[in-house]
């Protein structure tokens, strides 16, 4: 093994001497030398190793409302960073230069937990996010970089697919703070046949996190003209947040653009999202968001108390903003769901890639 790999501990030896991998409902079953479907777990010297360990596809400065997390500490800047691979196989994945690589030179840039961490507090940032790719394939790497954050008082956000098995789970999400959960569509089918996926298990990390943690979570789904995009699927899909999650958690729809191997469908149209956002709203979900497009009313959070806007966005750039430091309306006193400390950070829209450069930063 070089310094990039460490032992994991997610798997069992079957009959045949093959070595299923546990960490998630893939379960690929691998032969020495074999690579997971996800590229960066591998069966080597008789057990199931991270290859990617303390190796990163990059590191970028992004607003918290760009994972999206329109509920946990506005304003604030977020550290960012991946890996490579992943253990879906998402037709329109839209990060596939990454996601999908299978080349050790997306993973350029390496830096120790303890570096991520001081990098982040250098540079200003409340949270590190693991995203671009999904922290499920790289969680070792992911809880120790965690774990170095909050030694700092710095956040740890997972953006995540939730594709992953029950013990894993567990072991991954306490070491989270907040989560932005991909919920890809409402059916077996599109999941089977898109993303290469099965619907149960990512419901099951969901109602997971809303009943048997305190992580904060909020959900997104891509919608993809004439895939996942229904009146009937919005009503399906809205109805379940609603009554297995609550009215609370936000929801996100966002604007599908042709990528990867989905050239052929087109752009979502704003209206559809506008669409989508109506069936939550009127389902009860109380925090519907439209994104990847320019709509200002529905980036904004409303009170469900008086109904006013409490936070105005324009992209990512936070306007007028009425809640209190606990997150409570400024006119009626209503609680606003979600994490907030104190008065919003005006990072606004910037993106700004940096570099850590070796193991100590």
């Amino acid at each position: 093994m070089d310094e990039f790999t460490v032992p994991t501990a997610h798997w069992h030896v079957l009959e045949d001497g093959r070595i299923q991998c546990d960490q998630c409902p893939r379960a690929c079953k691998l032969r020495e030398g074999q690579r997971g479907v996800c590229f960066v777990r591998a069966r080597e010297d008789d057990q199931i190793v991270l290859t990617s360990y303390g190796r990163s596809s990059g590191y970028c400065i992004d607003p918290i409302e760009k994972k999206p997390l329109n509920h946990f500490l506005p304003g604030s800047s977020v550290l960012s960073f991946g890996t490579a691979g992943c253990n879906l196989a998402c037709r329109f994945c839209q990060n596939w230069d990454i996601s999908k690589s299978k080349e050790i030179d997306k993973l350029a840039d390496e830096a120790s937990p303890a570096a991520i961490a001081a990098a982040a507090h250098r540079l200003g940032c409340r949270s590190v996010a693991f995203t671009y790719n999904d922290p499920v394939i790289f969680a070792e790497y992911a809880m120790d970089v965690a774990d170095a954050c909050h030694e700092l008082g710095i956040k740890a956000v997972a953006v995540t697919a939730g594709y992953i098995c029950p013990e894993p789970r567990v072991e991954l999400f306490a070491h989270m703070d907040a989560a932005n959960v991909d919920l890809k569509g409402f059916t077996e089918d599109f999941y089977h046949h898109i993303c290469g996926g099965q619907l149960a298990a990512v419901l099951d990390t969901l109602e997971y996190l809303r009943h048997e943690t305190d992580v904060w979570f909020e959900v997104t789904t891509l919608l993809i003209p004439g895939l996942n995009d229904s009146d009937a699927e919005l009503d399906s899909l809205t109805s379940w947040v609603v009554e297995h999650l609550g009215p609370d958690v936000p929801l996100h729809f966002t604007a599908f653009h042709p990528d990867f191997k989905m050239l052929d469908r087109p752009r979502t149209p704003p209206e559809t999202l506008s669409r989508a956002r109506r069936i939550a709203l009127a389902n009860g979900v109380h925090h519907c968001y439209t994104g990847n497009v320019h709509d200002t009313d529905g980036g904004s959070t409303r009170c469900v108390g008086c109904g006013e806007v409490v936070i105005e966005r324009d992209w990512y750039e936070l306007g007028s903003y009425e809640l209190d430091g606990q997150g409570r309306c400024e006119r009626c006193r209503t609680q606003c769901s979600g994490v907030f400390d104190g008065p919003p950070q005006a990072w606004g829209r910037k993106r700004i890639p940096v570099r850590l450069i070796g193991a100590d930063g």
